[in-house]
């Protein structure tokens, strides 16, 4: 019987372990922004200011919060996969691959003031 009791106790874990991921959308979400934030920080920081605050440290580089007012942002996603080459005229060539693009979408999304 100490068998059976220690298989419904898996079971219960198990079920309990995949009503936990199903739930996990919202996290999901909020990691792409993470994903997005960390990507921009590396690549695109040294230029651009990539955060709520502050301004660009390259002076023909535009704040990524004000980015909407230009165009809209999901218009990056092809420039992204082909490679921006042109923007500020220093400004190195960035591809990116889908998920990168997602993330750096959902991330520049989380930062446009209303």
């Amino acid at each position: 019987m100490q068998g059976i009791s220690t298989v419904r106790r898996s079971l219960s874990i198990m079920g309990l372990a995949v009503a936990v991921l199903s739930t996990a959308g919202p996290a999901s979400a909020e990691s792409a922004v993470d994903r997005g934030k960390l990507l921009v920080e590396t690549n695109c920081a040294r230029c651009h200011a990539v955060g709520p605050h502050g301004a660009s440290p390259h002076p023909d580089a535009p704040a990524f919060r004000t980015l909407s007012q230009r165009y809209p942002l999901t218009d990056l996603e092809e420039a992204l996969a082909e490679g921006i080459s042109t923007g500020h005229p220093d400004m190195p060539e960035f591809i990116a691959n889908p998920d990168q693009i997602a993330a750096i979408i959902s991330y520049l999304q989380s930062l446009q003031r209303p």
